[in-house]
């Protein structure tokens, strides 16, 4: 099970999820600048630096597809490379729909033959809980994660987010509706496939949903360059074994633009950049749920 996996990553690496998010204009001129090509030897050779530094990856999936095809090319390759180096792929292209259009969507990332195989996918179900079913259904038979939208990290996600729906926001409202998916998706350790964002920007609201939904992985986003530092970021993890854990903390330009990084005259050179910035991450984070004694990495 997905769940399983994901875990068992965080107790070697902690909970850092590095985000492959290749802004427009920030991919160094070592790797041919923001092209198709540039980005795509950018990716691997974040891939291979980040190979046995964290268990996870999270790819933006709109900076690969505003290359076109090429680009979506790119992530193709950028995710064939993370598999083959073991890390577990988080895709995020936060999909959302009806129907045979969401079976469409589910089979693109989640499916047997998946062309953009990921171990998760972020999906927002405002239009309904209907609309996560092919998901939930692919993920149960693939072993597979699903990322539900609950309480993200932008400003703007109380103009609807936040909204009492009898008595309780809506955010809420939408996790108690996922209560059978969540079961559906258990693993052996206890926790759930049916992963939920929850900002790091908003550490109570986070912990009121690890109340409503003490079995989901959190996928916490907001850490970092958005602004929260980590132990608001693991605010909602769950207490075991005399630490945090139960989900993955998501970097992106904190750990893959930092400074300096893009003034590196060699690739060798950037690597060590990238790597001295997502230690530095993982053990921010590592700190702040107590779990040391617990990780295997160094």
């Amino acid at each position: 099970m997905f769940a399983d996996r994901l875990i068992a990553a965080t107790d070697i690496f902690g909970p850092l999820c590095v985000g492959i998010d290749p802004h427009a204009g920030r991919i160094p001129a070592i790797f041919g600048g923001d092209t198709p090509e540039g980005v795509e030897k950018w990716g691997l050779a974040l891939v291979e630096a980040l190979a046995g530094q964290v268990g996870v990856i999270k790819p933006q999936v709109a900076f690969f597809e505003r290359h076109g095809w090429q680009g979506m090319r790119a992530l193709h390759n950028v995710a064939a490379a993370a598999r083959e180096a073991g890390l577990l792929i988080l895709m995020d292209a936060k999909r959302g729909d009806i129907g045979s259009t969401a079976q469409g969507y589910a089979e693109a990332w989640l499916g047997e033959s998946a062309p953009f195989a990921a171990d998760a996918l972020t999906v927002n179900p405002y239009m309904g809980v209907d609309t996560l079913e092919p998901h939930v259904r692919l993920a149960e038979q693939n072993g597979k994660g699903v990322i539900v939208l609950a309480r993200t990290s932008n400003p703007g996600s109380a103009d609807f987010q936040a909204r009492s729906l009898e008595g309780a926001p809506l955010y809420e409202r939408v996790v108690e509706a996922l209560a059978p998916m969540i079961e559906r998706l258990k693993g052996a350790c206890g926790f759930s496939g049916l992963m939920l964002v929850a900002g790091a920007t908003g550490p109570e609201e986070a912990r009121r949903l690890r109340t409503l939904a003490p079995d989901s992985l959190f996928l916490v986003p907001g850490y970092g360059a958005q602004g929260a530092g980590a132990e608001e970021a693991v605010a909602g993890f769950a207490r075991k074994d005399n630490c945090l854990t139960g989900g993955v903390v998501s970097a992106s330009r904190s750990v893959i633009f930092p400074e300096g990084s893009g003034d590196a005259e060699t690739v060798d050179a950037w690597q060590q950049i990238i790597v001295r910035a997502v230690k530095l991450a993982r053990e921010d984070l590592i700190s702040a749920t107590g779990c040391t004694h617990k990780l295997r990495v160094t």
